[in-house]
């Protein structure tokens, strides 16, 4: 098992090696490269594609950190408004609901940003890792296939002086393969990378879409709930002014002008007093009926 590892590290190290000094003779102008124009052109369109696409994901990921935050504020802020608004006043109960209706809207909100406009954000944006990858993997392998033509073309200029026909055979199939797995993995780019840099725009659409239809439908409900709380206050502000706002007002007026409260007792006596006098009175009354009759 150990010789088995070992073997492996050293044909690794052996293949790293190999390609720093191609890359190497290559940036000296000592050995040429292969070129593809036309994949040069499907990555740099991929390269500016994942840019933007991970901007929007950062800033997407900042609004809605802020979102939430104003939710927990507007929140904390119709808690303090119901607080101060006293149970007596005009408009009481609607308030209440109208700041509950708030809180729900707040979190519908925010609700719908993450599920569906940052979830497939990030199903979008999580696409380009991989196919940076699979680009990486395919440059190193026009790296060994560029060191694998190059090491040949050395072999069949040294095998026409040496007629080595058995380095020469083995280069060639290290060559053919070589060759063989870049172009599987270059013809594969050259479709992936271009359909992905065309999806751009229907997820685009999509995404946008959803991220303005649900900005409008939150403002234009907002905008109702503070319009019914304007018109809750304006109906305080009213009855205010006409003296009639509060039950402290009402109360106050009517323990000055009231009698003063009696104990259950009392109210017994004094009915019991008041009953004594009526009866009197009609005995009076019944007594100066009779003198006057005779």
């Amino acid at each position: 098992m150990s010789e088995n590892k070992g073997i492996m590290l050293a044909k690794s190290v052996q293949k790293h090696a190999g390609r720093a000094k191609e890359k190497i003779l290559q940036n000296l102008g000592k050995v040429d490269r292969t070129a593809d124009e036309i994949f040069d052109d499907h990555l740099n369109n991929f390269n500016r594609q994942q840019m933007s696409a991970n901007r929007l994901q950062k800033e997407f990921n900042n609004y809605i950190r802020c979102v939430r935050a104003a939710q927990t504020a507007s929140k904390s802020l119709m808690d303090a408004v119901c607080e101060i608004y006293e149970p007596q006043w005009s408009g009481y109960e609607a308030l209440q609901a109208q700041t509950g209706a708030s809180d729900s809207l707040w979190a519908d909100f925010a609700h719908k940003l993450g599920d569906q406009v940052l979830i497939p954000l990030n199903t979008y944006t999580g696409q380009f890792p991989e196919m940076k990858k699979k680009v990486e993997k395919r440059n190193r392998k026009l790296i060994d296939y560029d060191g694998q033509r190059h090491s040949f073309q050395n072999l069949q200029a040294n095998a026409n002086k040496r007629k080595d026909d058995v380095k020469l055979t083995k280069g060639r199939e290290q060559l053919e393969e070589a060759r063989r797995t870049y172009e599987i993995l270059n013809t594969e780019l050259h479709d992936e990378l271009p359909a992905l840099y065309d999806s751009r725009i229907l997820f685009l659409v999509t995404n946008l879409q959803t991220l303005f239809a649900t900005e409008q439908v939150f403002h234009n409900e907002t905008s109702k709930i503070y319009s019914e709380l304007e018109a809750i206050v304006d109906k305080l502000a009213t009855e205010s002014q006409r003296g009639s706002n509060t039950l402290r007002k009402q109360t106050s007026n009517a323990i000055k002008t009231s009698s003063p409260v009696q104990s259950p007792v009392n109210k017994l006596n004094n009915a019991s007093i008041n009953s004594t006098n009526y009866q009197n009175q009609i005995t009076t009354n019944g007594g100066s009926s009779l003198a006057n009759s005779q």
